[in-house]
C-alpha cells in the first residue's frame, strides 16, 4: 500500500509542478522534496522524467474524462453541460493561477519526449470529442460540423485560460468566456 501511495503522491505532486512550469520544470528534485521521499525513490516508480510527464498527462486527461462526466451527470440538459464546460479551466486558474497541464506542455511540444505527445494530444481529443457530442446533443450544429466547431470552443477557451494566467487576473477569463458567449461560439 506504501509503494501505492507513493507514486500517487509524486503523480499529484508532478502535477502541480507541471501545471505551475510545463514538462520543462518537471524536477526529480523538488518532487521528492514535497512528497518528502529521495529523489532516486522516483525511479521506482517512473524509470524516467519521459515516463513520468506521459503518467502525468496520461491521468490528467483521465481525470477530465471524469470531470466532463460529472458535468454531463449534473446536468444532463446538453445546452447546460456546454454552457458548464470552461470551469474546468477556470479551476486550474483559481488554484494558484495555474493553468491546464496539456495546454502548457502543449507549448512545450517540440522538446516533449514522442510519449508525452500522445498523451498531450489525448486531452485535446477528449475535450473535443465531448464537445462535438454534446454540440450535436443541444442541436447547436450538424453532425458534420460539430468536430470543428468542438475545436474552437477548446482552442477559444484554453486560450482565454492562457491569457488570464499571463495576467495573474481570472476575471479577464470571465470576461472572455462572456464575450465568447456574446459572440455566439459558446452557447448562451
Amino acid at each position: 500500500m506504501a509503494v501505492s501511495n507513493s507514486r500517487e503522491a509524486v503523480l499529484a505532486a508532478a502535477r502541480r509542478s507541471a501545471m505551475a512550469r510545463g514538462y520543462n520544470g518537471l524536477n526529480f528534485r523538488d518532487i521528492a522534496a514535497e512528497v518528502g521521499i529521495k529523489a532516486p525513490s522516483i525511479h521506482h516508480h517512473f524509470a524516467t522524467k519521459a515516463d513520468l510527464g506521459a503518467a502525468v498527462a496520461r491521468r490528467y486527461w483521465e481525470d477530465t474524462i471524469e470531470q466532463l462526466a460529472a458535468i454531463s451527470d449534473e446536468t444532463p440538459e446538453p445546452l447546460g453541460a456546454l454552457r458548464r464546460y470552461p470551469e474546468i479551466f477556470r479551476t486550474s486558474l483559481s488554484n494558484d493561477n495555474r493553468i491546464c497541464l496539456s495546454s502548457f506542455m502543449a507549448a512545450e511540444y517540440d522538446d516533449l519526449p514522442d510519449a508525452v505527445k500522445v498523451e498531450v494530444q489525448s486531452f485535446a481529443d477528449v475535450n473535443v470529442d465531448w464537445l462535438s457530442k454534446l454540440l450535436v446533443e443541444a442541436n447547436i450544429v450538424e453532425p458534420g460540423e460539430s468536430r470543428a466547431r468542438a475545436k474552437a470552443i477548446y482552442a477559444a477557451v484554453s486560450g482565454a485560460q492562457l491569457f488570464a494566467r499571463g495576467r495573474a487576473d481570472i476575471a479577464l477569463f470571465d470576461t472572455m468566456i462572456d464575450s465568447y458567449r456574446a459572440a455566439g461560439l459558446l452557447p448562451a
